[in-house]
């Protein structure tokens, strides 16, 4: 059987700091602020759309990839979303005039 040596004091101590008192409040303990996640763009979420529908052209009937399957579809993916989008940089420039 194995013997323990600490007292509860010196546990609290190694596994986090704690102190065995009651009362007092928990503000050693840190909360980190919550990160927002990251938006999807119109552009990303247009991709995505044209991606699975291209994607069936170019995947075998189990699923797995034709020779260049994926390479083409990223391809004509971005070029169908392309198509519909304007840049903000273009809009922009434009408006000025």
């Amino acid at each position: 059987m194995v013997q323990v040596t600490m007292s509860m004091d010196e546990y609290l101590a190694l596994i986090g700091g704690l102190s065995m008192d009651v009362e007092a409040p928990m503000s050693s303990v840190e909360t980190t602020p919550v990160s927002k996640k990251k938006r999807s763009t119109k552009y990303q979420t247009a991709y995505k759309k044209n991606f699975k529908k291209i994607s069936k052209d170019y995947q075998k009937k189990d699923g797995s990839w034709k020779k260049n399957g994926f390479k083409m579809t990223v391809k004509k993916s971005h070029e169908s979303t392309r198509k519909g989008m304007e840049r903000k940089t273009a809009r922009r420039a434009y408006e000025r005039r």
